[in-house]
């Protein structure tokens, strides 16, 4: 499997733009290189059955969030406050940052 560079970070928003949660928008916990995935704040929560170890005595049915592929969220803009397609620009100083596509504002600053 090949891993695509990708734009978003840990602590981004981001908005759901296809499957079961389309729509919803999140804070981005993990981000899955690998996988080309990311784990989205209360997004695509899953049950999983578990049984009673060490560290959960209790065991049961525990819900949490199952990573989501690249493709399918959308960087948020803190500006505009839309998901947008964003482009990289080289600040003065050398420094690269990430600018939004429809305001063309800064969006990691």
């Amino acid at each position: 499997m090949m891993t695509v560079k990708t734009n978003i970070k840990k602590e981004d928003k981001v908005k759901v733009i296809a499957g079961k949660d389309e729509g919803k928008i999140g804070k981005v916990l993990k981000v899955i290189r690998k996988d080309n995935r990311v784990i989205v704040e209360n997004i695509n929560k899953v049950k999983r059955h578990v049984k009673p170890d060490m560290k959960n005595r209790q065991g049961g049915i525990i819900e949490q969030e199952a990573p989501i592929h690249l493709s399918n969220v959308m960087l948020m803009c803190n500006h505009c406050m839309k998901a947008s397609r964003i482009r990289m620009q080289e600040l003065e100083n050398g420094k690269k940052v990430r600018v939004c596509r429809k305001c063309n504002e800064n969006i990691d600053a």
